[in-house]
């Protein structure tokens, strides 16, 4: 399918782009899309958490009363874990949350996000451009422009662009990656994706 290119004033230029069916217009996988953005969240899982059992609690190993004849429940030490300071039963420990999922399921994970965001009709293409230093002011006259102030925004450039990045790093709904850097959960948390024009030709060998 063909989409119209904008400038930075949110004119239409008359200039069109193709986007690939076998990227932008595919039939969407939930499952690779849910598996991909879970491996997203659990790779970024630090698994430091860690709670003591019986035998790492501080406390004397005396058994506090006998087996039988208490009128109550049957007690070991003060670091079981039915007293008040005692260990934990099966707390967490340290751990590796990380999983694979293999590469061409990762792609057809990303091409079926960027499916859905064709049909949701949530992508805009802009042509190349590049600020002459880093300001916020000029980035946010362009959503404005474009008539995309205010919402989530994922801005998706062919290279790094340092004053792009800098001018959009303060606002809290906004993102800005490369193409070589875009994944399945970057493209979904963003209600509209912002592609520059050689992003988009980039992105057709996917």
């Amino acid at each position: 399918m063909e989409i119209s290119v904008y400038n930075i004033k949110g004119q239409d230029t008359g200039k069109k782009v193709t986007l690939k069916d076998g990227v932008f217009g595919i039939e969407p996988n939930d499952h690779l899309i849910y598996l991909d953005v879970k491996q997203h969240m659990a790779n970024k899982r630090q698994g430091t958490a860690k709670s003591k059992e019986r035998s790492e609690v501080s406390g004397s190993t005396r058994k506090l009363g006998r087996q039988k004849g208490g009128g109550g429940a049957r007690h070991g030490d003060i670091n079981s874990p039915v007293m008040v300071g005692g260990g934990r039963v099966f707390g967490p420990k340290p751990r590796d949350y990380s999983f694979k999922v293999n590469r061409k399921e990762k792609s057809l994970a990303r091409k079926s996000a960027l499916s859905y965001k064709v049909k949701e009709d949530a992508i805009t293409v802009v042509e190349d451009f590049t600020f002459e230093a880093p300001k916020t002011k000029e980035f946010l006259a362009l959503t404005k422009n474009l008539n995309l102030d205010g919402k989530k925004l994922l801005v998706v450039l062919p290279a790094n662009d340092a004053n792009i990045y800098l001018s959009a790093r303060n606002l809290q709904k906004t993102d800005v990656t490369t193409v070589s850097e875009l994944n399945t959960y970057k493209v979904l948390d963003a209600a509209h994706l912002v592609l520059l024009e050689s992003s988009v030709n980039a992105m057709n060998n996917f």
